[in-house]
């Protein structure tokens, strides 16, 4: 059965993007503690997991939040207050209408999931109404997805750099230029929080 989810009025936010690596399970918990359970936007996450290993990432997190958080499904469409998690050696993407599709295609930066894939895809089904946000981790996953999603009118946030357990991934996320908001872990949920809840200024 398709679940229809109403459509956002077009000048609000629609969709938050969530990139961590190492160091982020913490920072996730974090971030969607103080989220509320009342979010009228999903939430999609790409955190690195070994995939040689059985995942237990969502019922952890699941204890830190009120949001319903699960691994994403193939074919779902993501729900408002809901967090979905790219499960393991599985990309996550996201079409027009909220439906999601997991893959095993190539790696990208020697990833799968990738923050980037996820990134750019939210850019191209949402557009302005997405919201990217870089926590903590090596490598540069993310930078090029968020500077996709700012080319489109989304708007992108990074955990400070000097605030995270590890900087590489925000760090080079600043460095793109494309970061609207660089603020410390602590205050990244009241940022996103305040834009989903107002209107987009034209």
């Amino acid at each position: 059965m398709t679940v229809q989810v109403p459509a956002l009025p077009s000048d609000r936010y629609a969709v938050v993007a969530v990139a961590s690596s190492a160091g982020g399970i913490g920072a996730l918990g974090r971030l969607l503690k103080d989220m509320g359970s009342d979010l009228p936007v999903p939430v999609l996450v790409v955190q690195h997991l070994d995939p040689r290993h059985q995942t237990v990432i969502a019922e952890v997190l699941s204890r830190r939040t009120p949001l319903e958080v699960k691994l994403a499904e193939a074919d779902e469409t993501a729900r408002p207050g809901t967090v979905y998690i790219a499960p393991p050696d599985r990309h996550l993407l996201v079409s027009p209408g909220g439906v999601l599709t997991l893959t095993s295609t190539e790696l990208v930066h020697f990833l799968r999931p990738s923050a980037d894939l996820l990134f750019e895809s939210v850019a191209g089904a949402y557009g302005p109404q997405a919201i990217a946000c870089i926590l903590t981790g090596s490598g540069r996953d993310g930078a090029m997805g968020a500077d996709a999603v700012k080319s489109r009118g989304g708007t992108v946030i990074a955990q400070d750099p000097e605030t995270a357990e590890f900087r590489g991934m925000p760090s080079a996320a600043v460095g793109t230029g494309a970061v609207d908001y660089v603020l410390p872990l602590e205050e990244i949920s009241t940022v996103i929080r305040g834009l989903v809840e107002t209107k987009r200024r034209g």
